[in-house]
C-alpha cells in the first residue's frame, strides 16, 4: 500500500523491514494482548502485529488512508479501525476489563507531547506504551537529574512510568525522510509508584515553577512560596537548579508547599 504523505499531518511513513521488526520485537505482541496502534499510516506495522493474533485497533487521522487500511486488514476478525484524532479519542470506549491495552505509534512531531500527556492520564487502562518519536523527545523522556535533557517533560513521566530508549532509527527508513533523528521508546506505567503520593497536578506545578527559568536558583523560583528555612526542612539547597533535583525532590517540594497552602 503506498499513499503520497501529507505535510499537514506530519506523515513519514516506515519502510524499512529491519525497524519493522525491531519494534514488533520490542513489542513481542501475543495472542490475548489488546494493542491500539494510533497512525498506522501505510500499514507496515500494523501487519506485522496482526500476525501475533492479537486484537489490534488502530486510530487513523487521514481519511485518505481509510479505504486503504479497511482493503488490506478488515478481513481480519482481530482488526477494527477508527476514524478518529487520538489527542480526541476515548481510550475507554475501547478498553475491556479483562486486558490493559498496550498502545504503539510512530508519533508526528507537533502531537507527540500533548498524546503522551494524555494518555498518562488514562494510565490505569494501559499496560505499556512503544512509540517512534524524534530522538531529542525521547531523551527528554529518558533523561536523568544533573543532565541538560533533564526537565519538566522527564520528571512528569518518570514519575507515572519507566521509560526505556530502546534504540535509535536513520531518517532513511521512512518515506519521506525527516530532517531528524528518531528513536523508539518505551513507557510502562508503573504497577506500584515507588514514590510518595502526591497529587499529580500539585506535582506538575511545582516542576513547572522550578523549570520556569532554568539558569535561575531554586530560591528564586520559589520566591514568595518557599523560604530557605522551607528547603533547609527538606535537605534541599535553595541554590540548587531544578536540573539538579531527583522525583523525590520534586515531590517533597509540592507536598510541602500543599501543607504550606492548607496551613495558611
Amino acid at each position: 500500500m503506498r499513499h503520497q504523505p501529507r505535510k499537514r499531518f506530519g506523515q513519514n511513513f516506515l519502510r524499512d523491514e529491519g525497524v519493522i521488526y525491531g519494534i514488533e520485537r520490542a513489542i513481542a505482541p501475543k495472542r490475548g494482548d489488546h494493542l491500539v496502534e494510533i497512525g498506522p499510516g501505510e500499514g507496515a506495522l500494523t501487519r506485522a502485529m496482526l500476525a501475533s493474533g492479537c486484537q489490534l485497533d488502530a486510530i487513523e487521522l487521514d481519511r485518505n488512508l481509510i479505504v486503504s487500511l479497511l482493503a488490506a486488514f478488515s478481513i481480519h476478525d482481530n482488526f477494527r479501525l477508527h476514524s478518529a484524532d487520538a489527542l480526541q479519542f476515548d481510550f475507554n470506549s475501547i478498553a475491556t476489563s479483562s486486558r490493559k491495552l498496550r498502545v504503539v505509534g510512530n508519533l508526528p512531531y507537533n502531537i507527540s507531547t500533548p498524546l503522551i500527556m494524555r494518555l498518562l492520564e488514562q494510565k490505569p487502562l494501559i499496560e505499556d506504551m512503544h512509540f517512534m518519536l524524534q530522538v531529542e523527545v525521547v531523551d527528554r523522556l529518558a533523561a536523568s537529574p544533573g543532565s541538560k535533557n533533564w526537565g519538566r517533560l522527564g520528571v512528569l513521566t518518570q514519575f507515572q512510568c519507566r521509560v526505556d530508549k530502546l534504540f535509535e532509527v536513520s531518517p532513511d527508513a521512512f518515506f519521506p525522510p525527516p530532517k531528524v533523528q528518531s528513536a523508539v521508546v518505551r513507557l510502562e506505567p508503573w504497577p506500584a509508584s515507588p514514590f510518595a503520593q502526591i497529587d499529580e497536578r500539585a506535582l506538575a506545578s511545582t516542576v513547572s515553577r522550578a523549570f520556569s527559568q532554568r539558569r535561575k536558583t531554586l530560591r528564586n523560583n520559589f520566591k514568595g512560596q518557599l523560604s530557605d528555612h522551607d528547603f533547609k526542612q527538606l535537605g534541599i539547597d535553595p541554590l540548587a537548579r531544578a536540573e539538579t533535583l531527583k522525583i523525590e525532590d520534586f515531590v517533597a517540594i509540592a507536598s510541602h508547599s500543599r501543607t504550606l497552602a492548607e496551613l495558611s
